[in-house]
């Protein structure tokens, strides 16, 4: 695979010590930042089921997050490129994670539900078959090992 490289760089750092380290499982909270130069600091957790705090990101959201982000970005860029005037848009992701018996667990899928509102002089079909390149284009759900599959709504606006 040859090609540009592109690196990215974050710091996560635990903010969970509550005065004895982990000494004991319960001991301590998940709690972390997430930050990047220039960048906002985002408030990290586990999931709560996994002793964390729900009122932070958990790298589970995260994770659906980044294939819904990346496969707006792809779209909206290839919309312009065909003419698609896109006049709003809106992703309802759902991820699935299977937790084993012993703890691990693993993403088997995540369904896209964009919902995507276009002009009333924009192409419905070529709005729709867009999301088919955009999801073939996605970096990050070229990525990932699990299915990631699209369920969009096209409306004129």
């Amino acid at each position: 695979m040859a090609g540009k490289a592109h690196h990215y760089t974050v710091r996560v750092t635990w903010t969970g010590n509550t005065g004895s380290g982990t000494r004991t499982y319960r001991g301590y909270e998940r709690a972390h930042d997430i930050d990047a130069e220039g960048k906002p600091t985002i408030p990290g957790s586990s999931d709560p089921a996994f002793r964390g705090d729900s009122g932070r990101w958990n790298p589970e959201d995260l994770l659906v997050a980044s294939l819904s982000a990346c496969h707006k970005l792809w779209y909206l860029g290839l919309c312009a490129q065909a003419g698609v005037v896109v006049t709003a848009y809106q992703d309802r992701a759902e991820g699935v994670m299977v937790e084993e018996e012993n703890g691990a667990g693993q993403f088997v899928s995540v369904v896209l539900r964009p919902e995507v509102t276009i002009s009333a002089d924009s192409d419905e079909a070529t709005a729709l078959a867009l999301h088919h390149d955009a999801h073939a284009m996605c970096f990050i759900a070229r990525s990932v090992n699990f299915a990631v599959s699209t369920e969009p709504s096209i409306k004129r606006g």
